[in-house]
């Protein structure tokens, strides 16, 4: 079974589990690394994630999983907080950022780059606005989100 139908068959298995226990499912992620496999849930609420909430997740999805087994190979299952620097992908991610620091990367270049660093200024559902800081300038730049290999907050020190 590809990686992306069981990302697929996990997240419609965890998604009344962590709606239940009032928190949203920020991603989920499978992937094998050396010689296993990872399945990692990243949940999250207001005000962040206990050991707790990640135990009840965990122990419920294991169930679950015990009982669909969707996946053929053997696993380490890890429900966790997605943390400080937490993936943008739904809509409600983008709008939640508005005003925060990101990190954007792109498919292919746009205006000559491919990284973006700095405030999230808009997002209209097809566009995002990041404000960067170019030596002493704030330049404004506009990304389609068809273009965006990979977005997530941004921790600055």
């Amino acid at each position: 079974m590809s990686k992306s139908r069981v990302v697929e068959i996990v997240e419609q298995l965890v998604t009344p589990i962590v709606a239940a226990e009032g928190l949203e499912l920020v991603d989920v992620e499978y992937a094998k690394e050396g010689a296993n496999w990872f399945l990692r849930i990243f949940i999250d609420k207001p005000g962040g994630v206990d050991i707790e909430d990640c135990g009840r997740v965990s122990e419920a999805l294991s169930g679950k999983l015990d009982e669909v087994d969707p996946i053929p190979t053997s696993y380490f299952l890890e429900v966790s907080s997605p943390g400080a620097e937490r993936p943008l992908k739904k809509p409600s991610d983008f709008v939640r950022a508005i005003g925060k620091q990101v990190h954007i990367t792109t498919y292919e270049p746009v205006d000559g780059k491919k990284e973006f660093n700095g405030e999230l200024v808009s997002y209209d559902g097809e566009w995002l606005v990041v404000a960067e800081l170019q030596k002493t300038v704030r330049k404004q730049c506009h990304i389609p989100l068809n273009k965006i290999a990979g977005a997530r907050l941004s921790v600055t020190f």
